[in-house]
């Protein structure tokens, strides 16, 4: 069942100066409601509307799909592939997400007070994606311009094949992060098991400590941008090597 609350209004016989529109607010239990029924109903809302979303149970593709600029927040843990495809608004889960976290969100901000499983925001081409605990493996693997906030650790493969935008982690990362990565960069302030294929540190330079700054800022974050150190592509996996060739 899903119940909408609207605010009451104050009838009046005098003309009064126009006021700024309370959202409406919506409540869906999936107690009693199943995840069709609620995806289907964020995707019909409107600019500016509120959503609560009770007892979420862990079930599967919460909140996808989101193309208004809406405020859902997600009761509890949220399955596999909650928030994905996510183009405007927020959500936030008050627990952990299951894998696929944010897959190919587009734009907007998907906010995690717990963690995160594998995969998550995959394939992200923006928006922010913030993790108050840790991800798993394959953190950001493949993303293309999203920027992600990690508060604690992240596992390995962790932005394998990233092309663009911004991994911060504010623990430690497992093996091989950053393997075969094109342009995106990746900051991290505690320690790295290993680097992958082409991923080297380099200087943390003043517009780096900026962008840093500015990143764990959106995050909610406080910590001193001068304590990561910054990672990237070596860039040599961008040229062909005969000596790499096989011959027939």
């Amino acid at each position: 069942m899903v119940t909408l609350t609207a605010p009451e209004s104050t009838a009046s016989t005098a003309p009064e100066a126009p006021e700024a529109r309370v959202p409406e607010s919506t409540t869906v239990d999936l107690a009693v409601t199943s995840v069709r029924e609620l995806n289907q109903a964020i995707h019909n809302a409107a600019d500016g509307q509120a959503w609560t979303v009770t007892n979420p149970g862990g079930k599967h593709s919460l909140a996808v799909g989101i193309d208004a600029d809406i405020a859902v927040t997600i009761e509890g843990h949220a399955g596999y592939y909650a928030a994905g495809m996510h183009q405007k608004g927020g959500v936030t889960i008050t627990g952990n997400a299951g894998v696929g976290l944010a897959e190919n969100i587009m734009s907007g901000r998907i906010h995690v007070t717990g963690d995160a499983s594998q995969s998550a925001a995959a394939t992200g081409h923006g928006g922010l994606v913030v993790i108050d605990g840790n991800a798993g493996a394959r953190c950001g693997i493949s993303m293309k311009g999203v920027d992600i906030v990690v508060g604690g650790n992240i596992g390995h493969m962790s932005a394998f094949m990233a092309q663009a935008g911004r991994l911060v982690v504010c623990g430690d990362a497992g093996d091989a992060l950053g393997d075969s990565i094109y342009e995106a960069r990746i900051y991290v302030k505690g320690t790295v098991a290993s680097l992958g294929a082409d991923c080297v540190e380099k200087p943390l330079r003043e517009e780096h400590l900026a962008e840093l700054a500015e990143l764990l800022a959106a995050a909610g974050r406080t910590d001193n941008p001068a304590d990561f150190k910054r990672y990237g592509s070596a860039r040599n996996l961008y040229h062909f090597h005969v000596d790499n060739s096989t011959a027939y």
